[in-house]
């Protein structure tokens, strides 16, 4: 039953889990469960809980900085009129940018859909940065902690329910796909219309070019 729920060996060791934590970060919108292997590595006295947690948060953080520059640089490739549809969005973001990632890095939400937003409105490199890591120090800490004191009973109901892998892995896929078309659906949306009624300030033109 063990090799069924849990398929990620704590024998793969700190190499692993880092690998692990940065290739399943770099997947947009298609969560790679890396976790689990987090919390059956926190498991007993083996590994260094603190080497764990940051080594997970960073190459975590990394990837997500990736995702973050290619939606930077996406702008490219979106319509003149997209654009000018979005600039509320951008003045929104660019306010409370920092906030937002440290919330979808510290908290189990789909947070690619919090950074690919962020990106396409330019915020700050460094600031996403420091919020991102900022954000995952404190998840991976708090997974670490549970995972070490209390053993894996709370990742076990999770997955127990699912009579093979193959089950969690088409829903990973179609929750990933779910999740893009969200973000495809943001860039159609007519936030000057939206923003107006909410937050009047994100229509005045006074931010930078772009």
């Amino acid at each position: 039953m063990e090799s069924i729920l849990f398929p990620f060996d704590p024998g793969l060791g700190y190499l692993g889990l880092g690998l692990l934590s940065f290739f399943g970060s770099l997947v947009p919108f298609i969560p790679v469960p890396s976790f689990i292997l987090l919390a059956t590595m926190s498991v007993g006295d083996t590994f260094n809980l603190h080497v764990l947690a940051l080594l997970s948060a960073v190459t975590a953080a990394a990837a997500k900085q990736i995702i973050f520059y290619a939606s930077y640089g996406g702008r490219r490739i979106i319509s003149d009129k997209t654009r000018r549809r979005m600039l509320p969005f951008q003045r929104l973001v660019r306010r409370y940018g920092a906030a937002a990632a440290f919330t979808a890095a510290a908290t189990p939400i789909p947070d690619d859909l919090v950074y690919v937003p962020l990106g396409l409105a330019k915020y700050n490199p460094l600031r996403f940065f420091v919020a991102t890591l900022s954000g995952k120090i404190v998840l991976h800490y708090i997974i670490v902690a549970i995972s070490h004191y209390l053993g894996l009973s709370l990742v076990e109901p999770a997955l127990e329910s699912a009579e093979d892998m193959g089950d969690v892995y088409v829903g990973v896929i179609v929750f990933g796909v779910a999740m893009a078309a969200v973000v495809v659906l943001l860039l159609r949306l007519d936030w000057e219309r939206i923003l107006g009624r909410v937050a009047p300030w994100t229509l005045k033109d006074d931010d930078a070019k772009e």
